[in-house]
């Protein structure tokens, strides 16, 4: 589950030297990939045995290519992945590995519903960690010219654990992305972040959930979490809020958003004294959150705002927040409707990315600026209205 959104801008791959460029012929480019290898200071027999079952999966490339999921609006994909059975479950592990999580909390001060939530969509708490193999994945992503300057330094991170016994090229496997275990982390995060949990002398995050989750907690702390903060809640909005300062765009103290008549749903304000933005993933008759400085590390782990946020919200509901108010949020546009309108926006010279059916963030900015223009609430939630007045 942990995808990689199209909205990511195609780059073009510079090749050096020692860099095969993307494209072209695979044995030319395998070819690069070993004198880049080598050029790192690699013994040449390990670089012939690591590379030598690598190839093309068009099976991967189909997988990048498809990824409908996100074009779901919040509340339609958090009920898809949210279940009680999930909650339960994560409930349980919460209970299993207590003191895993109480060392999590201690050493990078993440709290345990947060990994939770990652290793429930991740992986369904490990039992679904993804079939493809990860360095043809990774070879195969990086051939492919859409984003090899992602993929690239993966192959190398690869290698390294690979020499440190930690992957095998032939048996290794993991998400079509190339990501590997219970919380699906990326060969380079686990150079960086690899953390052995269970003292056994290695970082299995396939097999340990010691390791998955205590390596998954040091990767949010280096991606800038900080300890004891929160990152989600849900409030409840006053009918006259200024619309147009909700969004990530606008901050203000949650104190300063009181002032404004916005109030805590359940209890209490988490932290009154932080910078803080109102989010309405589906305008301002659906659910509406209060997203801390935390928040923001989710879109280090995945550039989907409705991931992110379903994420930051199951992980909400795994600490005892209640279920959200799902309001009686305007219709949506399906998925024709939203290239149509992402064509009507980029033609009024709005940077959407690509015309690609998802309200990704250059999408909502631009819904955002046509909405203020045509006197509409600037909310970020495209509606037939806005598309038939453009």
């Amino acid at each position: 589950m942990r995808l990689i959104p199209p909205a990511l801008a195609v780059m073009t791959c510079l090749a050096t030297p020692l860099q095969a460029a993307c494209g072209g012929s695979f044995s030319s480019f395998l070819s690069g990939l070993k004198d880049e290898a080598l050029s790192l200071g690699h013994d040449p027999a390990a670089v012939d045995r690591f590379f030598a079952s690598a190839r093309i999966e068009q099976k991967v490339l189909n997988a990048d290519r498809a990824q409908g999921v996100f074009q779901r609006p919040f509340i339609d994909f958090s009920r898809r992945l949210i279940s009680q059975d999930r909650i339960n479950r994560g409930r349980q592990n919460a209970e299993r590995y207590g003191e895993t999580f109480a060392r999590i909390e201690r050493e990078f001060g993440v709290s345990r519903g947060v990994l939770l939530a990652f290793w429930a969509f991740e992986t369904d708490y490990g039992a679904f960690q993804g079939d493809f193999n990860t360095l043809n994945a990774l070879v195969t992503l990086s051939h492919d010219c859409r984003r090899p300057e992602l993929f690239r330094p993966q192959i190398f991170a690869a290698l390294e654990l690979f020499k440190n016994g930690d992957f095998d090229p032939a048996r290794t496997t993991g998400a079509w992305a190339g990501e590997i275990g219970m919380v699906q982390m990326l060969p380079k995060d686990i150079l960086e972040n690899g953390v052995d949990g269970d003292g056994d002398g290695h970082v299995y995050l396939k097999t340990s959930p010691q390791d998955a989750l205590m390596s998954g907690g040091k990767m949010l702390q280096h991606l800038g979490w900080r300890a004891g903060e929160p990152w989600l809640q849900e409030v409840s909005l006053p009918d006259d809020l200024e619309w147009s300062l909700t969004g990530l765009e606008t901050t203000k103290t949650a104190s300063e958003w009181a002032a404004l008549g916005v109030t805590p749903r359940d209890g209490a304000f988490a932290r009154s004294d932080l910078p803080a933005s109102i989010i309405i993933p589906q305008g301002r008759k659906g659910p509406t959150f209060l997203a801390y400085p935390n928040f923001s590390v989710y879109f280090e782990w995945n550039q989907s705002f409705t991931y992110v946020l379903t994420a930051a919200y199951f992980a909400t509901r795994l600490e005892g927040a209640p279920v959200y108010d799902a309001g009686n949020p305007d219709p949506g546009l399906n998925s024709d409707q939203m290239k149509a309108l992402q064509r009507k926006l980029q033609a009024r010279g709005h940077d959407v990315g690509d015309i690609d059916g998802i309200l990704g963030a250059g999408t909502r900015a631009a819904v955002r600026a046509e909405q203020a223009r045509l006197g509409l609430a600037v909310d970020a939630w495209p509606t037939a209205e806005l598309l038939n007045r453009l």
